[in-house]
């Protein structure tokens, strides 16, 4: 048997489009990474950007379990001395609610020029309006 190695004009990507209403953070984000990565397809290619983009539509309605909204803490640096600075989730939601699930997913990315290529194809819109209509999404049911 010979291994089949597949070449960049042969990987298609699909448009998904998934919301993000009533669901768990963290499975959310796992499931949302699998099909960016595209570890869905038979033919998957670890070193490839094969996955498909996906479109995430209310993000401000994501929800945490446990005390996660007041305890867990996203932390930031300037790059000056004392510059560090944490945000909980309660205050990332009322600012900025698309970073929660953009920071979810890219943690579960690879962390080096395929992951940041692969993070590209990831739209996350607060609300239910989106301007990727032309693109046609299926529905992705998680």
């Amino acid at each position: 048997m010979k291994t089949i190695s597949i070449k960049q004009s042969e990987i298609e990507k699909n448009w998904w489009i998934a919301d993000a209403e009533g669901q768990t953070l963290g499975r959310f984000a796992s499931n949302i990474a699998q099909i960016l990565r595209g570890k869905h397809k038979v033919n998957f290619t670890p070193h490839m950007d094969m996955g498909d983009c996906v479109v995430v539509v209310n993000a401000e309605k994501i929800q945490v379990t446990g005390s996660k909204e007041t305890d867990k803490t996203y932390f930031r640096h300037s790059g000056f001395p004392g510059g560090g600075k944490e945000t909980s989730v309660a205050e990332m939601r009322q600012k900025h609610p698309e970073r929660i699930v953009e920071n979810a997913i890219k943690g579960m990315l690879p962390h080096n020029r395929l992951g940041r290529s692969i993070l590209s194809h990831l739209k996350v819109y607060v609300g239910s309006d989106h301007p990727h209509a032309a693109q046609q999404p299926q529905t992705l049911e998680i």
